[in-house]
């Protein structure tokens, strides 16, 4: 039986009525709730902090309920920049890969937020003035209360991510220490402030995901300038704060930007030309790992032959999920 909450009132099924879910401390809530599958279930919020409403998509586990009898671990899915064609950030994991299939059997809430078509993962800068969109605040608090208060998460999380979702994924770990016992990023860009001037590096990303995502906006709104604000992009940069994850079970992997690697079914990348993004992942990523080993943190690796793409995220889930499990169930 499907169930749905107005924008007016509390969610309302035939025979039946029961109160809307709890929300946070600052007055977000879900406003809209729909069961589009026999374990997905999708929430509409409204947000103090965000400029635009947010979607979260929620994959229950078997035996799952809202009577609060039992917390369950949640696993938080964050997912990268997306275009205007229609697909949401918080469909992104069931659209392209078998994550439902893959957590059938486990005891916990996956969580894939929306987190804007720019996938920034970051409360912006907005020049020193702050204000939406809050990502940060969006997920850690309003999401995270909601999901707590109303859907039966507990506080065993862990954290993963691809492309920009893979930055958010360490940066959230290691910006909120204690909030994540586990988190894992696959081709996330690790190290924001490496720069190549040859070729590209991660401003150019941020600049292109905000001319794409939010026209109109500067680039800079997100962390400022590279250079003249350095500090506030170090204090959202995974290789930055390194240290701050210790004691966070950790994996991180990315291709090496050449084609094949066995992860593709559809001969798509079978072109000989090497998938630039991907290879600016691999070369953060293997920045990112020697710090860590540098400074005696331990780290699950996998460096492969590949490209930025869906088939290989869904390998490398399926390939973290034990280490990022383990630390939860």
């Amino acid at each position: 039986m499907l169930a749905s909450i107005a924008p007016e009132g509390p969610a309302r099924v035939p025979g039946r009525r029961r109160r809307a879910p709890a929300g946070a401390d600052d007055g977000a809530a879900v406003i809209g709730e729909r069961r589009v599958g026999r374990r997905i279930l999708d929430l509409t919020i409204r947000s103090p902090v965000l400029d635009r409403l947010a979607r979260v998509r929620l994959l229950l586990p078997r035996g799952w309920s809202r009577d609060g009898s039992r917390a369950w671990p949640a696993l938080w899915l964050l997912s990268g920049a997306y275009g205007g064609d229609g697909e949401d950030g918080h469909t992104a994991w069931t659209a392209h890969t078998d994550v439902e299939g893959l957590t059938e059997d486990l005891d916990v809430i996956v969580v894939m937020p929306d987190g804007g078509p720019c996938a920034s993962c970051t409360d912006w800068w907005n020049r020193g003035a702050g204000g939406p969109p809050q990502w940060e605040t969006f997920h850690l608090t309003e999401l995270r209360q909601i999901l707590e208060r109303g859907y039966g998460a507990g506080t065993a999380r862990a954290v993963a991510g691809n492309a920009m979702g893979g930055t958010g994924a360490l940066a959230y770990a290691a910006r909120h220490r204690g909030l994540f016992r586990a988190a894992a990023s696959f081709s996330g860009f690790v190290h924001t402030l490496y720069r190549d001037e040859s070729g590209l590096d991660v401003a150019d990303l941020v600049e292109l995901g905000v001319a794409i995502g939010r026209p109109g906006a500067a680039w800079t709104d997100v962390w400022g300038d590279p250079d003249a604000q350095r500090a506030v992009w170090r204090r959202h940069n995974p290789y930055d704060l390194a240290d701050r994850l210790s004691g966070v079970r950790l994996y991180v992997s990315a291709g090496d930007g050449a084609p094949g690697g066995g992860a593709r079914r559809d001969g798509a990348e079978d072109t000989g030309r090497r998938d630039v993004l991907e290879t600016l992942a691999h070369t953060l990523a293997l920045e990112f790992t020697g710090k860590l080993r540098t400074l005696g943190i331990p780290v699950s690796t996998h460096f492969y032959e590949g490209t930025h793409d869906w088939p290989y995220w869904e390998r490398e889930l399926r390939a973290a999920l034990p280490v990022l499990t383990a630390e939860i169930v």
